[in-house]
């Protein structure tokens, strides 16, 4: 460990440490050849001891020492000393975001895109030159006292290997990509799903998916669906939400195609923010989330174990292969089987839909050829139907209008009716289609005969399942199972966990049609209450409107110079931070300004020794003001001490004794003797 006043490379002084990571200690330094502050990063002990990390580290960090871009924190040299291997940067003055939004609760949209926009800035140089952070995050961007935001730790998570840590989807899980939690190919899309989560925490404060491990945050990140940012600011605007919901999709396809193109829109949404121009890519494979396979699982559980969970600053593995390609949600042999597949599915689906409807409508025909007695082929029994006769035989009328149906059996002599008031519930037709009749196809029906038929009312009612207190995920899976259409709404619940069902409209037990969308009413938790400014308030007018918003209040007490007496001073949260509802607000409720009491008390009083004979007077003490503060008159020839108490309004005074005496031919005259004074606090 390096202290304060120790040199490296004979020419940077420790200054004192500044922060410290999962890979890393920070310190500050004064350069001595070019008089400037700069930030030294210093491997920890147990990477410095690896050599092929040190290796691909140094090489990691020269390529970003390439970097220079104004929202980049640059790096100006990198070595090693004594086995300490270190790399030295610009110094900002400054706070994380992290710090930042913890600070502020949320931001406003304004301030989250002007930040977005200059870490885009900033990810947008480094890929340019083909590097990958691989590891943006709060944490990693820095507000400067100017305003200036800049990213760093560029190069250093991409050094790691899987001899020292197999992922650093551990250490900064909040914030990695799906592909990051699997081990899977990373390129510049992962960058902007790590910016989409910041993005995201900045006008919500807070992460979308959290646990208490690091692999049940992993795995959300690979198959749980995000709770919108409007679910918790829900006056932010469309097309900011719509770049988050961009950035953060699970298949890197369907994000923005570089960070160039993500800036477009941030700039677009500074311009047009209720704008929706976001294009979001289609969803494939029906867009059915992918659940994670039990050897992913086991992957990432095993990348657990070697990772602490408490890193902030941990490496990741990186794949060396230079023919790696990207693995995508599916095994490629899997996905092509499955296109395969679907594509046979279809030409069968499509060969049968044309087969049945043929046949209803007389086009096609099967059976035999008519040379067997005992087959009798589909033209021969529309034939006898048409020719009229005693006696028809009944074709099939299910799955057609009530017009289709009457146009197929008018040329027979034969009509339909429809039973009255009678519909009946079918899966297997649409409403309005015939889904069944009175006499079967095929049997022997009179000509003229009327014919009943039914209209199917679409699917049968069923039952909506009560998921309350189920995650939102496995709800959705269990009422689209039942064959319902489902979408979400949020609402908050302090009973019911955040992203857990409160309930579902319709209620559950209720009976719905399958194809009915059920909405499904999603716990945002505790609600979010910003924390008015009540500075000047009366205790009356701040106690009633913490309470309509849901807070509670206590209150202390303070003298104030400048707040009247009665009224609020300030409040503790502070003004503008989010608190959960039902938090206790402290308001400090002013005094007015504080009294303070001063005493005085002189040594005993003599008259002048100037061969007068003094025969009493008067002693008067007065404020800075010239205020009489107390007064006495006193007869002989000392009035003794004066001791004055509860003095108000200055800590200074004058003491004033007038001496009466006669002068040598009987006058009456007086001496009068002043002195300043300062008065003790009582």
């Amino acid at each position: 460990m390096l202290t304060e006043g120790m040199y490296i490379a004979d020419r940077y002084e420790i200054v004192g440490k500044v922060g410290a990571g999962g890979m890393s200690d920070v310190y500050k330094a004064k350069d001595h050849i070019l008089g400037r502050f700069v930030a030294i990063k210093v491997l920890k002990q147990e990477f410095s001891e690896d050599v092929n990390f040190v290796t691909k580290f140094r090489t990691e960090a020269q390529s970003a020492a390439g970097l220079e871009h104004p929202n980049i924190v640059n790096i100006y040299d990198v070595g090693s000393e004594n086995g300490m291997h270190y790399i030295v940067m610009e110094f900002i003055e400054g706070i994380t975001l992290k710090t930042y939004i913890e600070k502020k609760g949320r931001l406003t949209f304004k301030e989250a895109v002007s930040i977005a926009i200059q870490v885009g800035r900033g990810i947008e140089a480094a890929h340019n030159k083909n590097i990958v952070h691989r590891d943006i995050k709060p944490q990693n961007i820095i507000i400067s006292t100017e305003g200036k935001v800049k990213v760093t730790d560029f190069g250093i998570a991409r050094a790691a290997t899987s001899n020292t840590i197999n992922s650093d989807v551990m250490g900064s899980v909040h914030y990695s990509s799906p592909e990051q939690a699997r081990n899977g190919f990373v390129d510049g899309k992962s960058d902007i799903y790590s910016l989409g989560i910041v993005m995201y925490e900045m006008v919500t404060g807070r992460v979308p998916f959290d646990g208490d491990t690091t692999v049940a945050v992993a795995i959300q990140h690979l198959q749980e669906e995000m709770v919108p940012p409007t679910a918790y600011t829900p006056d932010l605007p469309i097309s900011f939400e719509k770049i988050i919901l961009k950035c953060t999709q699970k298949n890197p396809d369907r994000r923005y195609e570089d960070m160039g193109e993500l800036l477009v829109d941030l700039r677009k949404a500074l311009i047009s923010p209720n704008e929706d121009f976001v294009t979001m890519v289609p969803l494939e494979n029906n867009g059915k989330t992918r659940v994670v396979q039990k050897d992913e699982i086991d992957a990432i559980r095993q990348s657990a174990g070697k990772v602490s969970a408490d890193t902030e600053d941990e490496p990741e593995e990186e794949k060396t292969d230079g023919n790696e390609e990207e693995e995508g949600f599916l095994n490629p042999n899997l996905e092509k089987a499955m296109t395969i597949g679907g594509i046979v599915a279809a030409v069968i689906i499509v060969a049968i839909i044309v087969c049945l409807v043929g046949n209803l409508m007389g086009i096609l025909h099967f059976g035999g050829s008519g040379n067997n007695g005992d087959t009798e082929t589909e033209t021969q029994t529309e034939t006898e139907i048409v020719a009229g006769g005693e006696t028809e035989k009944m074709i099939s009328l299910l799955g057609l209008t009530f017009e289709e149906a009457q146009d197929a059996i008018e040329d027979a002599g034969l009509t339909i009716t429809i039973k009255e008031g009678d519909p009946i519930a079918s899966d297997e037709y649409e409403e309005g289609k015939i889904a069944y009749q009175g006499v079967d196809a095929g049997n022997a029906v009179e000509e003229g005969a009327t014919i009943t038929v039914r209209v199917s009312s679409g699917s049968g009612d069923v039952p909506i399942k009560d998921v309350a207190g189920y995650k939102s995920s496995e709800a959705k899976q269990l009422l689209e199972e039942q064959g319902f259409e489902v979408s979400f709404d949020y609402d908050y619940d302090e009973n019911v966990q955040q992203d857990y069902v409160i309930k579902t409209t319709p209620d559950a037990g209720t009976s719905a049609k399958k194809g009915d969308t059920v909405t499904v009413i999603i716990s945002r938790g505790l609600e979010s209450i910003q924390v008015p400014d009540l500075a000047g308030y009366t205790e009356e007018e701040a106690m009633n409107a913490l309470t309509e918003k849901g807070l509670n209040y206590n209150k202390q007490t303070d003298y104030s110079d400048t707040v009247e007496e009665g009224k609020v001073i300030s409040t503790d949260p502070v003004a503008g931070k989010f608190v959960d509802k039902g938090t206790t607000i402290t308001l400090t409720i002013s005094q007015g300004k504080k009294t303070v009491y001063y005493s005085y008390q002189s040594e005993a009083l003599n008259a002048p020794q100037d061969g007068n004979t003094y025969t009493g007077g008067k002693v008067t003490l007065t404020n800075a003001a010239g205020e009489v503060l107390w007064t006495t008159t006193f007869s002989g020839t000392s009035p003794g001490k004066v001791s004055v108490s509860n003095i108000t309004g200055s800590n200074s005074g004058t003491l004033t004794v007038e001496w009466n005496y006669t002068d040598a031919e009987g006058n009456a005259k007086v001496n009068t003797v002043s002195q300043s004074v300062t008065f003790i606090e009582q």
